[in-house]
């Protein structure tokens, strides 16, 4: 089997497949499948991220194989080429993210050295989903610090979004990441506690901006 990096030519396959899949994988009602579709596969978001050379991705969001092609070990071919373009692009850490209810999706990941780091919301068409991530890392990079008030939190330096002038870090009230309080900017060091709908955050501080990357999970 030949892997290759997607092409703008290859949206409408690549949409058609993530339905399928996610119609086989997941119990969602087809709301749900229509509007994750949309906000991760749509024509304006799959362009940008084929042309944005300026970030370096260690995520995978979604990896989906046709239903009809199961079983075969392409989900394995795949997940070990993009780890292996990750790293020669220079990530340190790759992480994973699938659905709880995907008893097969998180059992994917187990099967290839990841270990579950945390957990996220996701807000589609009325019913809220949590979210598992998965990482290769081998250190916990979990930094106590405190807030203005403070307050003390642990701001994850593994579980990251990207920013316009820097990562965007989870932070947690508590060692264990089952409880999520807001962002960290690290680009100059502040808090940030409210996301919009759709995934943008701004640091009041610096300007520091958040895109919606996903379908969307809402932390907050």
């Amino acid at each position: 089997m030949q892997v290759r990096e997607a092409t703008p030519a290859d949206e409408s396959a690549i949409r058609s497949i993530a339905k399928r899949s996610m119609e086989a994988s997941y119990s969602l009602s087809p709301g749900a499948i229509e509007e994750a579709i949309v906000r991760w596969y749509s024509s304006e978001t799959f362009t940008e991220r084929l042309e944005d050379d300026d970030v370096l991705y260690g995520d995978v969001n979604w990896l989906h194989v046709d239903p009809m092609h199961r079983g075969e070990g392409i989900g394995e071919d795949l997940f070990n080429e993009t780890r292996k373009a990750l790293r020669n692009h220079g990530a340190e850490t790759i992480r994973g993210r699938v659905l709880s209810d995907n008893t097969e999706g998180n059992k994917f990941y187990e099967r290839q050295g990841l270990v579950k780091s945390g957990e996220g919301k996701v807000d589609l068409d009325g019913p809220t989903f949590v979210e598992n991530v998965y990482t290769d890392a081998e250190t916990d990079d979990l930094e106590a610090t405190a807030t203005p008030d403070g307050t003390e939190v642990f701001v994850d330096h593994l579980d990251t979004d990207r920013g316009s002038k820097g990562a965007f870090h989870v932070v947690y009230t508590d060692e264990e990441r089952e409880d999520k309080w807001g962002f960290f900017c690290g680009n100059c060091d502040s808090f940030i506690t409210s996301m919009d709908t759709m995934g943008r955050m701004e640091c009041d501080a610096c300007g520091n901006q958040r895109k919606p990357t996903r379908w969307d999970a809402a932390y907050m």
